[in-house]
């Protein structure tokens, strides 16, 4: 699946999902690939605002999200993702997840993150310095002129399994773990609710 969006100059566009998406499991020797790209004019902005990813037992996933910027565009990026649902006491004990973003400004690579899980995910979830047993969790990118200036709010919105960073003059970069995908969304909405200005779409508030 390939899905696609351009924001002009000076527009602005918010996307979203109806629900949180499902990657269940995947025939023998198959494996689903997402891409998505993003394109964003002068002085456009574009919130990229997704629910949750859920992984399931035997689920076979890649996906890449490419978001290109001018020069004076921005952006509020998030990608939630849930190893299982807790609730119903559900395991991923075999599967494949690979995960990647980049981010370029004018055509030069900004930002690079890679993420991959292979085989039992929650014992790697469970190592003290992979998600030291999390079962949910998030990145979130930031790139506007008052990337610098919300980094101390958001800090102060974060629980005990979450980070923060300024890692260029207006890219704010943050994680947060969490025990449950109920438990992220928790933390994850008010810092939404922050950065979009309460313009949140609703299907987040359900």
């Amino acid at each position: 699946m390939r899905v696609s969006a351009e924001v002009h100059a000076k527009a602005a566009l918010t996307l979203t999902t109806q629900a949180a998406e499902r990657a269940y499991r995947a025939q023998p020797g198959e494996m689903g690939q997402l891409q998505t790209r993003l394109t964003v004019a002068a002085k456009g902005h574009v919130n990229w605002l997704p629910q949750e990813t859920i992984l399931f037992q035997g689920c076979a996933l890649s996906r890449q999200l490419q978001v290109d910027l001018a020069e004076d565009a921005s952006a509020l990026l998030v990608e939630p993702l849930v190893f299982g649902r807790q609730a119903m006491g559900e395991e991923v004990t075999q599967g494949q997840f690979i995960d990647r973003v980049l981010l370029r400004r004018s055509g030069q690579e900004l930002y690079r993150d890679s993420l991959r899980f292979d085989g039992n995910m929650q014992a790697q979830l469970d190592r003290p310095h992979v998600a030291a047993g999390a079962r949910a969790l998030a990145t979130l990118i930031y790139v506007a002129p008052d990337a610098s200036g919300q980094l101390p709010r958001l800090r102060s919105m974060l629980p005990l399994r979450a980070g923060a960073s300024l890692i260029g003059a207006d890219l704010l970069v943050l994680r947060l773990l969490a025990a449950d995908g109920h438990e992220l969304r928790c933390s994850l909405v008010p810092i939404l609710n922050h950065l979009t200005q309460d313009t949140l779409p609703r299907c987040w508030m359900i």
